[in-house]
């Protein structure tokens, strides 16, 4: 285009078209008219960068040299009206997976198809393990017991967590695309909090079992009979349902995005408002406040109930009663302290790391290890 210093042609392994800009001295305003919201700077004078177009300006705007600006034209989005102007009308958005760099789709490229195999072997062995729990569950009389009626719908939970997550990610690898609707993203991140919330409150159900089991041997029959126990799972649906809408009307809060780039393979709630442009410091405490306060309720059963179990097996006379008494709810606490420890994990990743990278690495052990671990933990106990 004569007259600006701008060259244009389309190709490259990025997604979009890919345009080069020679911005000149005397011409840096035409040239700054060309950059639309949503333009990614993947280069400036031979430096690789992975930032938006505002760090790129201020860079171009403080030089009286020609600069060569490489930027990955995103065509989807509106034109503002001004460069200083945020991204409003946002359609879709990057899950950058576990990358830091928005090229790779997700990680380097020569680990595309290990990270493919990889993942699709975890996803694979995650749902046969846990389509077995629920398949002998529901095939052998022995186990129609409280205990393995909620293990079941464990794994039921289980196996919905991680689909909500690693077949997109698969997806993504394949396709070597990072896109995700708006309402794919919103729709991702219902199901995701509201299986990881049943996760969370059946273990503090399996938890009360064991305590009545231990505690009140005579009565466990009569206490937790089927209407109670279906009652139980019927709560934890419910509640988490309410958790994930309560998630989910604090991000529809939102009405513009200063980045489009979500540092994860999957849509979260945290990373939404760290995205948005406006002060969302009342978003932040409400969400943080619910979260904590679910899983105080939560927390606070499964101790109390250990706290009672604990003190039962202490007055045990006999170490072979102690020990055949603590081994029933091992697995339990195994799984108990791998659910929590990871999650807990998880969200200090992403409080306190400024890296991406680490914070993929926990989300992966949160959101995949952990499903795939659970009938392994039960089955070598049972």
């Amino acid at each position: 285009m004569e007259g600006t210093g701008l060259h244009f042609w389309g190709g490259g392994k990025l997604m979009g078209p890919l345009s080069e800009l020679q911005i000149k001295e005397g011409s840096k305003a035409m040239a700054m008219d060309k950059l639309l919201a949503g333009d990614e700077t993947m280069g400036l004078k031979d430096i690789s960068l992975s930032r938006f177009r505002k760090e790129a300006i201020c860079m171009v705007k403080g030089s009286h040299k020609t600069l060569k600006l490489v930027v990955k034209r995103c065509p989807r989005y509106i034109q503002p009206q001004n460069l200083t102007q945020n991204l409003t009308s946002v359609s879709e958005f990057f899950l950058l997976g576990l990358s830091d760099d928005p090229g790779l789709v997700p990680g380097n490229a020569e680990l595309q198809p290990l990270l493919c195999v990889l993942f699709l072997s975890m996803y694979l062995v995650t749902m046969l393990g846990n389509l077995l729990i629920i398949l002998a569950v529901t095939s052998d009389p022995h186990l129609h017991t409280p205990m393995y009626f909620f293990l079941s719908n464990l794994s039921l939970a289980d196996i919905g967590f991680i689909s909500t997550t690693v077949p997109k990610m698969i997806v993504n690898i394949l396709t070597h695309s990072t896109v995700i609707s708006y309402g794919g993203c919103l729709t991702q991140m219902s199901f995701l909090i509201l299986f990881g919330c049943m996760d969370g409150m059946l273990l503090s159900m399996m938890s009360y079992d064991r305590f009545v089991a231990i505690c009140h041997p005579l009565h466990y029959p009569v206490i937790m009979n089927p209407h109670l126990c279906f009652s139980l799972v019927l709560v934890s649906f419910f509640g988490s349902l309410m958790d994930s809408q309560v998630h989910n009307l604090i991000v529809l809060q939102l009405t513009c995005f200063k980045d489009v780039e979500i540092s994860s393979y999957f849509c979260d709630p945290s990373l939404f408002l760290k995205l948005a442009c406006s002060d969302t410091f009342t978003n932040n405490i409400i969400l943080y406040f619910s979260g904590a306060i679910f899983a105080f309720v939560l927390v606070s059963g499964i101790f109390f109930s250990y706290y009672k179990i604990i003190s039962s097996i202490l007055r045990v006379p006999s170490s072979g009663g102690r020990y055949k008494a603590f081994s029933t709810c091992g697995s339990h606490l195994t799984v108990v302290c791998l659910y929590y420890g990871t999650g807990l994990g998880m969200y200090l990743s992403s409080a306190i790391s400024q890296s991406p990278r680490k914070d993929s690495l926990a989300s992966v052990i949160y959101t995949v290890v952990t499903p795939m671990l659970n009938p392994f933990i039960y089955s070598l106990r049972n």
